[in-house]
């Protein structure tokens, strides 16, 4: 294997991150001082107008049994053609001087938006993130905030009464409330050119709401390597991103998991043609098939270009990659490197 490897830690080490501070973090923001709810994530990613004062949420429909606990936290899956149809549904609902807008996203996801009456996002989360228990109350976490959490369960009460039939996906979960925030551009930091190629809405959003162009493509890995093949010449920095494997892992699937994989090291020479100065390649989380869900271990990473100093790791693994010249780092250590080996920085001090 050519190139220099490591670990790194996402955020910091023992703490398990969403995706937004993992990739925050890859792009060289600190996830500690820049966050991102992952509401507003789904809303932007499917390029809805989100105004201001508009509070964002992202959904899951769920299966509850007859006492109301939660047996699948995705509802199996459900396509997105379902999640469509149960979306309107739930969506249109007015509830005192607050609107509420649901819109799809993909598979079981889908986004909800409160608009109207000086709403707050400082409110708990419905989600469990878990099975055996029953959904959470939402509960305000600011006494300027009781209004919006009366609010957001009424929306769930009748959510619920509305879907009771729809089995599998006959309740809701919810996390992530949050407004929109306002981020430094990253082309500005970088003074590059960036474009993003994933598959999944959400990693839209948070590429937009960081001043990346969004490509459109197709499902496949395959598809998102012709997409960038195809805008090659356009971008001087390309975000490309893989979601299967994270899925694969939240559903405890190893086999499939490792499939994806595969496909990866299957497409990779299409990369390698191009000659890019530097290819990164490296996770925002971890997600053991075994645990089934995030987890907190450092990921691997490997820098590849013509001006690394090439180590002696030959498997790209957790265990080969922590014996590599790049040792054990932070993720917002990531980018300099990267920038580093194009020849993008300048010489610091005298």
């Amino acid at each position: 294997m050519e190139g220099i490897c490591g670990l790194s830690d996402p955020v910091a080490p023992g703490i398990t991150p969403g995706s937004a501070p993992g990739h925050l973090a890859l792009f060289g923001y600190n996830p500690f001082s820049f966050a991102i709810g992952r509401g507003v994530l789904e809303a932007v990613g499917i390029d809805f107008d989100l105004q201001p004062e508009d509070v964002a949420v992202r959904g899951n429909f769920c299966t509850v049994d007859t006492n109301g606990v939660v047996v699948d936290r995705r509802a199996g899956r459900i396509s997105t053609e379902k999640c469509i149809e149960l979306c309107q549904i739930i969506d249109g609902m007015v509830l005192g001087n607050t609107r509420v807008i649901v819109r799809p996203v993909k598979e079981h996801r889908f986004m909800i938006v409160f608009r109207g009456g000086d709403l707050s996002p400082e409110i708990s989360e419905s989600d469990p993130q878990q099975t055996g228990v029953m959904p959470r109350d939402i509960a305000a976490l600011s006494p300027e905030a009781s209004a919006s959490a009366a609010i957001v369960n009424r929306f769930v009460d009748r959510a619920k009464a509305l879907l009771a039939e729809y089995l599998p996906a006959n309740m809701i979960l919810m996390r992530g409330f949050s407004k929109r925030p306002h981020l430094p551009n990253f082309s500005e930091i970088y003074q590059i050119k960036p474009a993003a190629i994933a598959s999944y809405p959400m990693y839209h959003g948070l590429a937009r709401l960081i001043g990346m162009e969004i490509l459109e493509t197709g499902e496949s890995i395959e598809d998102e390597f012709a997409t960038l093949k195809n805008s090659y010449h356009n971008y001087d920095f390309f975000f490309l991103h893989v979601k299967g494997t994270d899925a694969a892992g939240e559903d405890g699937d190893f086999g499939r998991k490792v499939s994806i994989i595969e496909q990866f090291d299957y497409a990779l020479p299409m990369l390698l043609n191009m000659q890019p100065d530097v290819i990164v390649v490296t996770a925002d989380h971890s997600t053991p098939a075994t645990l089934g869900a995030h987890s907190w271990h450092p990921v691997p990473v490997l820098i590849h270009s013509k001006w690394c100093r090439t180590d002696s790791v030959t498997k790209f693994s957790e265990s080969a990659c922590i014996q590599g010249g790049l040792g054990r780092l932070s993720a917002t250590q990531i980018m300099p490197l990267a920038m580093a080996n194009a020849l993008k920085l300048n010489k610091y001090g005298a």
